[in-house]
């Protein structure tokens, strides 16, 4: 297909603004899919924690063919963890549909996306979605697009950008704001007119730049890019240039060359100037590379992925039941599959330590390494993370830490508990707006302040709230946050609980595990409300006597427990505690599992503050 007759468009928006459900919408009204097959919500959200988790974590691509003109659709994330899936996947595509929700108009990542996105000076369609909700606010939304583009200085055609309002989940589209369509043609029209065809030329060597990798275990790597220009052929010897040092290339023969034809890719027997597609042939290819013809070793520039802004510690298990439940566990393990997703996922990093058995492993946010962390454990993997912890900086001789933009959109009855709750984080209240019923609270606070506070806005909210966070800056240090006002039970010996030894437990707070459930010494088994960590005895026998009252054999009843999820033990741990993740059970453990070390360790603390 000529690189005239080719669009290629990636989908950009906040999270839950519907991305992925605009992009069924799209394949539909392509003709992806017969008229009488049963296609499932979200088709593009493969993975198993995508469909879990109603996210999308990984970029993919999609294509359909309208008016004779092949597009290429890549839908990519919408949480600000995943930024850089963003980042790299902007490089592979020439223009993007904006999608902004038309009640929450734009938000902290719909501003992230769409500066990335007009740096490299892309054509923008906006999408305003979601416009049969009863709530919704187009006009004011519009608006809010329009001042968006001028505060990021947008260029003069990219303010004349043209507005598509669409019902992805009706699948239907329309120009004017006060009709709604009848199907997506509307927009498919609009990406034909607006969006420009790749600029390319065939007629010079052959050149890609990688801006995804997939594993195949048929195949190996499969490489994913736009070609820039020039063709490839089945069986032809190419070369890779390293993006991290342009003197590096290797020479590979081409085994496949597959493009995208709806949802599945097709092989083919050429790679042609202007189409997205997948080449495999080598393993020793990473996201970044310029694949290209020897006859011009020139490589393609890369988009700069922004830094990481927190670190967590990952270890080999050595609990006393290290090695009992997962299939990997060694250093060995642990080491080559971090080193694996470093190479996958540009916006993660991960260091050795003088430790063979510690790496520090850096990220975007809480969710981007807890998504590894579950990947991981999926996998077989047993080992322990430590309490995430955000990545200093000294600027100009002055120490500085990650602040980050945070969007709330709570009930009128909620703000006061907010601003409470910011006030005690480091929050800095920069705007304040109603939103029909409801209030937006926009603030600068500190990355760390926002560590374990999910799950206390939900119960803040009434789980009414909805809160987003995007890197801002590096600002200096704002001071000692104190936000873990709890304390820790703690198993007294190893062994198995007892309900005898939990009924007597859960009088000093809430428990965590049930009855009959394999404990050791050092291990959390509850939350005391009291800011003080207590050792308990969960296994506690109750004493046999030849004596019987009437009231001695009474059923002992313990109050129901909620296991705490991956994320809510993330936010529980503190700096004394680890999470130990096997494939079957998620335990939170102190650091020092001797009571007697543990308790000369906090005591010399304790004189150190006091001296301090």
């Amino acid at each position: 297909m000529e690189e005239n007759n080719i669009r290629n468009v990636a989908i950009i928006a906040h999270v839950d603004h519907g991305k992925t459900t605009l992009v069924n919408a799209i394949l539909k009204e392509g003709g992806v899919f017969r008229e009488n097959q049963a296609v499932q919500d979200r088709v593009m959200d493969s993975n198993a924690l995508e469909r879990e988790r109603g996210i999308t974590i990984f970029s993919k691509n999609a294509s359909l063919v309208y008016e004779g003109v092949k597009v290429n659709v890549v839908d990519t994330p919408g949480h600000a963890d995943f930024g850089g899936e963003v980042e790299r996947i902007l490089k592979m595509v020439d223009g993007v549909l904006l999608v902004v929700d038309a009640f929450e108009g734009t938000m902290p990542q719909t501003r992230f996306v769409l500066e990335k996105a007009l740096a490299l000076g892309h054509r923008v369609i906006v999408v305003i979605n979601k416009i049969d909700r009863k709530d919704a606010r187009v006009s004011e939304v519009i608006d809010e697009v329009l001042d968006l583009l001028m505060d990021l200085n947008a260029t003069d055609e990219q303010l004349d950008s043209p507005f598509v309002f669409c019902s992805a989940r009706a699948g239907i589209a329309s120009l004017d704001k006060d009709t709604l369509g009848t199907d997506m043609k509307p927009l498919l029209d609009t990406i034909l007119k607006h969006i420009p065809a790749p600029k390319s030329e065939g007629n010079k060597p052959f050149k890609m730049l990688v801006s995804s990798c997939e594993a195949n275990d048929y195949l190996g790597k499969l490489a994913v890019g736009k070609v820039e220009c020039g063709h490839a052929k089945v069986n032809e010897t190419l070369d890779i240039v390293n993006f991290h040092d342009e003197t590096k290339h290797k020479s590979f023969k081409v085994t496949n060359i597959f493009e995208f034809q709806g949802l599945k890719k097709v092989p083919v027997t050429e790679a042609n100037p202007g189409d997205i597609v997948c080449i495999s042939g080598t393993d020793d290819v990473t996201i970044g590379d310029t694949v290209l013809n020897k006859e011009d070793l020139s490589p393609i520039p890369f988009v700069k992925i922004s830094e990481p802004s927190i670190e967590m510690e990952f270890s080999v298990n050595d609990s006393p039941f290290a090695g009992t439940e997962g299939k990997f566990f060694t250093s060995r393990h642990l080491r080559d599959r971090l080193m694996k997703e470093a190479v996958r996922d540009l916006s993660l990093k991960v260091y050795e330590t003088e430790s063979a058995d510690r790496f520090r492993v850096l990220g975007r946010g809480e969710m981007h390494i807890s998504i590894l962390v579950e990947n991981m454990r999926r996998e077989g993997f047993e080992f322990q993370v430590s309490m995430p912890k955000v990545i200093y900086k000294e600027i100009d001789g002055v120490m500085c830490e990650p602040i980050d933009n945070l969007t709330i959109d709570v009930p009128e009855t909620a703000v006061s508990t907010i601003m409470g709750s910011m006030g005690i984080r480091k929050g800095e209240l920069q705007n304040m707006s109603p939103k029909g019923s409801r209030i937006r609270l926009e603030f600068k606070i500190p990355s760390r302040g926002l560590f374990g506070y999910k799950t206390q806005f939900l119960t803040e909210t009434n789980g009414e709230g909805i809160m987003s966070a995007t890197f801002a800056e590096y600002a200096p240090y704002k001071g000692a946050i104190t936000t873990r006002n709890f304390g820790a039970l703690i198993a007294y010996e190893n062994g198995e609980s007892i309900v005898y030894g939990l009924f007597n437990t859960q009088e000093r707070g809430r428990l965590l595990i049930g009855a009959g459930v394999k404990v050791y010494a050092g291990m959390v088994v509850g939350i005391n409300p009291k800011n003080e960590d207590i050792v308990v005895n969960v296994c506690k026998k109750k004493q046999l006597t030849n004596i019987r009252s009437s009231a001695s054999d009474e059923a002992l009843r313990l109050t129901p427990i909620k296991p705490l999820t991956l994320e809510e033990s993330l936010e529980f741990l503190g700096e004394d505690e680890l999470l130990e993740v096997t494939p079957e059970n998620l335990r939170i453990r102190k650091k020092i599992l001797d009571h007697t070390i543990r308790g000369r360790e906090t005591f010399r603390k304790k004189q150190e503050l006091g001296k301090k």
